[in-house]
């Protein structure tokens, strides 16, 4: 009976985090939500001004005598309704996004932080400036060429739905074309390319731009062209400010070297509980060692197949101590106790049971005691292991 109340009781503690974080999720996103509904319902009133502001492109170059009509019989009342929403929605993203950064900013390491927040930061201001682009410049355009293309004979009246989703189809688009830049970098900054091949690949990209705003726009030159030629700008920028990042980031890899300063150690983790280190017992704080692997020295590969070699052969070498000393006439205890059984050594071999058993959060603690605890051989082991979790 004791045993199945423990069982129960680790399965809970087990259960727990995983609990917390799906409860902290609801919480931002009711916040989100919560967000929304307010400025929703403080537009609503103003939901007919709205759509005649978002219409207003359209009706300055509308026939003399002409207006937008609507063809279903809801259509005056919802489609004011959709665009207050969606409205409130573009208002409450920067909230939106905050939220987010807010749940997931406890499990990035310090550099991820550092990098988060302006991309979340420009990628908003440039969302918004898509939007404006698209309204103040595109839209005279594109309704001034469409209208005057109009055949003799046909009168325009636009229905006031089809209108709201063609804006919102065009707002879009914009948006997501002023996030080339962010892309970019995201794109350098996680290795998937460099700013040399994005350089190489510029004629195949300023083709794609062009298809791409003959894919998203309506089917006239100056739409396509007003979407295109921004993108491939912006691609431009993008590259431009990779390249400033990939600089400023081997700057600063080559600072922290050569500063020599002890690392601190990692973040905690989402859910609030302590960073992976404290699990690591009462003697960890008082080491000057304080481990972090983002600031570790890599080995090569040929010297880390070097210190596993070594740690083998110690291993081996105690293993076959005791039975060495039975042949001696010695106390095999004594034996193995002056060989020197490491608890730093079977603290990497049980690194290596937990990595089998996809238990990762186990081995990392071990691995920051030995980082604390360990000799320089073994550190460079466990530095070298944490950076193979972490990648």
């Amino acid at each position: 009976m004791s045993q199945d109340s423990g069982r129960d009781a680790n399965e809970i503690l087990k259960e727990q985090p995983f609990v917390a974080h799906l409860l902290e999720l609801r919480d931002r996103l009711l916040r989100a939500v919560g967000a929304v509904a307010v400025l929703f319902l403080a537009l609503f009133y103003f939901a007919n001004d709205i759509y005649l502001f978002v219409a207003a492109p359209l009706m300055a170059h509308l026939p003399q005598g002409t207006t937008m009509i609507a063809t279903e019989v809801a259509s005056p009342f919802l489609t004011p309704f959709k665009l207050t929403l969606m409205v409130s929605i573009f208002l409450a993203m920067p909230f939106i996004l905050y939220q987010f950064w807010a749940f997931i900013a406890p499990g990035l390491y310090k550099h991820e932080k550092r990098m988060v927040v302006p991309l979340v930061v420009s990628s908003t201001i440039l969302y918004y400036t898509g939007m404006a682009f698209a309204y103040f410049v595109v839209f005279p355009l594109v309704f001034a060429f469409l209208i005057g293309a109009t055949p003799d004979g046909v009168t325009v009246a636009t229905d006031i739905a089809k209108y709201l989703d063609f804006v919102l189809t065009l707002f879009f688009a914009f948006g997501v074309a002023f996030e080339i830049p962010i892309a970019t970098i995201l794109l350098v900054w996680m290795g998937m390319t460099t700013p040399e091949s994005l350089r190489e690949k510029r004629p195949y990209v300023v083709v794609g731009v062009f298809v791409i705003g003959m894919l998203l726009t309506p089917p006239d030159v100056i739409s396509q062209t007003l979407l295109a030629v921004p993108m491939w700008l912006l691609f431009e920028a993008g590259i431009l400010f990779s390249t400033l990042f990939v600089r400023k980031q081997d700057e600063g890899d080559e600072d922290a070297t050569d500063a020599g300063d002890a690392p601190q150690p990692p973040a905690p983790r989402p859910g609030g509980g302590p960073p992976a280190a404290a699990a690591a017992g009462p003697g960890y704080a008082g080491h000057d060692y304080a481990p972090d692997p983002e600031r570790y020295t890599p080995l090569t590969p040929e010297e880390l197949d070097q210190e596993l070699d070594a740690i083998e052969e110690e291993e081996a070498r105690q293993a076959n101590a005791p039975n060495k000393a039975a042949a001696d006439g010695e106390d095999p205890i004594s034996a193995a106790s002056t060989e020197g059984n490491d608890p730093i050594t079977a603290k990497l071999r049980e690194v290596q049971e937990l990595r089998a058993c996809e238990d990762e959060q186990g081995a990392r603690d071990l691995l920051y005691e030995v980082l604390a605890e360990g000799n320089e051989d073994q550190r460079n082991v466990a530095r070298n292991i944490l950076r193979q979790l972490d990648d």
